[in-house]
């Protein structure tokens, strides 16, 4: 259980909002003072429902990091159009961006991984 006491009363209407708007599936209790949240053990859809969940918010991570890597590689680009670097130039720029890329894409999945597997141990 979570225990929320707002140092003002008057936020626990929207507290209370906040919480069932949030799609967690908690259903806040009120005493008027504070704001308490009971969480039930973990079912197996529910285990299952949630690494859903951190596969959806990692493969969310990898575009943003794959969005980073074509912007870079546009501005390079751009660049070696008006003459501002070579072309060998752009040609490591873009290497370096793809290792980057390859670095951050694999912690994005060692996470997922890890978080998976943390979330279906019983």
């Amino acid at each position: 259980m979570i225990q929320i006491q707002p140092w003002e009363s008057s936020l626990i209407k929207d507290i209370e909002k906040a919480i069932l708007v949030s799609d967690l599936g908690l259903t806040p209790n009120n005493d008027g003072k504070v704001v308490r949240l009971i969480f039930p053990e973990l079912t197996e859809e529910r285990r299952k429902e949630l690494a859903k969940d951190v596969k959806k918010k990692g493969d969310n991570a990898k575009v943003a990091v794959r969005n980073i890597r074509r912007d870079a590689n546009d501005a390079f680009k751009k660049m070696n159009k008006d003459n501002e670097i070579s072309d060998d130039e752009l040609k490591n720029s873009e290497d370096e961006v793809q290792k980057l890329t390859d670095k951050y894409i694999a912690a994005i999945d060692k996470a997922i991984d890890d978080k998976t597997t943390e979330i279906l141990t019983v």
